[in-house]
């Protein structure tokens, strides 16, 4: 009899051959690779072939989903630093503040709100389940992102820079929820998670990223004077890179997911040589579409019927409310006044209401669901707001990943063309 896991390559291999090979013609398709990696998940899960057994005699492996992920996530965020280019500024990053500290805390209290009145929860739990399904996704949405480091498109440098940001600064809620789960009690705990869990961490964050990935850069340089390294081999400074700020900064209880990011941003501007950059973003790309391949099949292999069914009522509502009011009103109210790079004119509404549609939610809320399981989150509560996550993602991969293409073609058309006059006079400042 052939091994399970044998048979697991085989599929895989076949899955990316024919992605592979279709995706000229799946990319002007209303589909995303994320939807077809889904559906192959839910067929290989315990529904099909049961070749992918996360779930087994009714235990849930967390942990193998919650490293997985975690790793998916700091390649992400890393990648989201590389393709940034402009200098880090007031003026210059004023939508990426607005979306970070006024979307996402309304994000979050919204979500917390509709926990609390409509879905049984107290509001530790309430809390919890807005800083899971909060922060929006690097991995899945690389189509209305940054597509290189020549790309100045306001619209997708607001939703690159909340996406490589948001997924590392809704930590601390994630913590404020776990601490409030355990002790309801606030005043016990809530002076140690200002200190530490917001103040200290994000701190360390930035500080480490920015000296880790100064460290390695100035160790490359001084290499490269005396003997190239093989260059084969030389992308792999990349994962060094990511996988030595991360770890360095989680030693100092920092965030290392924001860390990886300002290592990302730091990398970006410290290679006089542009192509470096491109060959390290190339190559941290590819790898970052080979792990969405395997965490998307991860979470169509884990999805059963029954429980969605159960909690359907509760994560519609979630959804609806979610994706067309706090998603959309939080991006309006935060970018009240808000002008596009040029400086000249408003952000137009037009690309105020996309940001707001695309807060597309994946990878980044399932590491912090099973961060929560490795941290406590456990029983009735566990199960309620795992199953509107998991249905909230894949409702997220189908209508965002179907209505990305199209409406990302309109705004190409009708907005992104129409501003390129007055950008392109401002153009010379991010440079």
């Amino acid at each position: 009899m052939v091994d399970i896991y044998i048979i697991d390559l085989l599929v895989i291999g076949l899955l990316l051959l024919i992605v592979t090979l279709g995706s000229g013609w799946i990319a002007r398709l209303p589909l995303s690779f994320a939807l077809i990696y889904l559906v192959v998940g839910i067929l290989l899960g315990p529904y099909g072939f049961g070749l992918i057994q996360l779930r087994r005699d009714e235990i849930f492996n967390a942990e193998v989903l919650e490293r997985i992920t975690e790793f998916v996530v700091i390649i992400s965020v890393f990648s989201c630093g590389l393709k940034i280019v402009r200098p880090i500024g007031w003026k210059s990053w004023n939508l990426t503040t607005r979306l970070i500290a006024l979307l996402m805390p309304i994000s979050i209290f919204g979500l917390a709100v509709v926990g609390k009145l409509f879905l049984g929860m107290n509001w530790g739990e309430a809390i919890l389940l807005g800083a899971i399904l909060a922060p929006t996704d690097p991995v899945l949405a690389s189509e209305v992102q940054l597509t290189d480091t020549h790309d100045q498109d306001e619209l997708r440098f607001g939703l690159t820079s909340e996406g490589g940001l948001n997924d590392a600064l809704a930590f601390p809620f994630v913590y404020f929820g776990l601490y409030a789960l355990k002790d309801s009690n606030w005043n016990n705990w809530l002076k140690s998670w200002i200190s530490i869990d917001l103040f200290w961490a994000i701190a360390a964050g930035i500080i480490m990223g920015f000296i880790v990935a100064k460290a390695v850069v100035w160790i490359d340089k001084k290499v490269q004077k005396r003997r190239r390294p093989d260059e084969l081999m030389e992308d792999f400074i990349a994962i060094s890179t990511i996988l030595l700020t991360y770890s360095l900064t989680e030693i100092v209880n920092g965030y290392g997911f924001l860390a990886v990011f300002v290592a990302g941003l730091v990398v970006q501007r410290s290679y006089k040589n542009s192509e470096k950059i491109l060959a390290q973003l190339e190559f941290i790309e590819r790898l970052e579409k080979l792990l969405e391949v395997g965490t998307i099949l991860l979470l169509g292999s884990i999805l059963l019927f029954q429980p969605i069914l159960n909690y359907a009522t509760q994560s519609l509502l979630v959804i609806v409310l979610l994706f067309l009011i706090i998603r959309p009103l939080g991006v309006w109210l935060s970018t009240i006044g808000q002008s596009s790079s040029s400086r000249h004119r408003f952000l137009h509404p037009g690309s105020r209401w996309l940001i707001g549609w695309f807060g597309i939610r994946g990878v980044g809320s399932l590491y912090y669901l099973a961060y929560a399981f490795g941290k406590g989150l456990e029983s009735e509560v566990a199960e309620k707001i795992s199953w509107i996550t998991y249905t909230t993602i894949v409702v997220s991969v189908i209508v965002h990943g179907v209505s990305a293409t199209p409406l990302m073609n309109m705004y190409e058309r009708r907005i992104a063309r129409s501003q390129a006059v007055h950008e392109s006079s401002t153009i010379d400042e991010f440079e």
